[in-house]
C-alpha cells in the first residue's frame, strides 16, 4: 500500500507530467500529423514509458511492491487530466479536430507503454527477490 506522503508526491508528479505533455502537443502540435514524425513519438513511446517508470519510482520512493500502484496514481491523474481537457479545454491541445484525435490516439499508446514498463519492470524485479 501506498504512504499518504508518497500519494501526494505521485499524484502532484501526474499533474506535472500532464502539465509537460500537454505543452509539448501545444507547442508542436504538427509533429504528431506527420507521418513520420508521428511513427517516430509512437515508436518511441516505450522509452518514455521506462522513463516516467522511473520517475514514479524515484519520486515515489516506491518499492517493487508499490510500482505497479504508484504507475497506476501517476496514469489515473494525467488520463482524468487528459480527459477533462479533451472534454471542456480541448483548446489545451489545439483547436484542430483532426489534430485532436492524433493526439488523443498517442497519449492512449503512451499510457498504455508505460502501464507496460511498469508490469513488465515489477515482474522482473519481483523475480530477483
Amino acid at each position: 500500500m501506498l504512504g499518504k506522503t508518497q500519494i501526494g508526491t505521485l499524484a502532484a508528479l501526474g499533474v506535472v507530467l500532464w502539465i509537460a505533455v500537454a505543452i509539448q502537443i501545444r507547442v508542436r502540435p504538427e509533429a504528431l500529423a506527420d507521418p513520420v514524425r508521428g511513427s517516430i513519438r509512437f515508436l518511441a513511446a516505450p522509452l518514455g514509458g521506462w522513463l516516467s517508470v522511473w520517475l514514479c519510482k524515484f519520486a515515489g520512493r516506491l518499492s517493487t511492491q508499490q510500482l505497479l500502484p504508484g504507475v497506476a496514481l501517476v496514469g489515473a491523474v494525467m488520463m482524468m487530466l487528459d480527459g477533462a481537457a479533451l472534454r471542456w479545454f480541448s483548446g489545451v491541445y489545439g483547436f484542430d479536430e483532426k489534430l485532436l484525435r492524433l493526439d488523443a490516439a498517442w497519449l492512449l499508446w503512451g499510457y498504455g507503454a508505460a502501464f507496460a514498463v511498469a508490469f513488465v519492470w515489477a515482474a522482473r524485479s519481483g523475480a530477483r527477490s
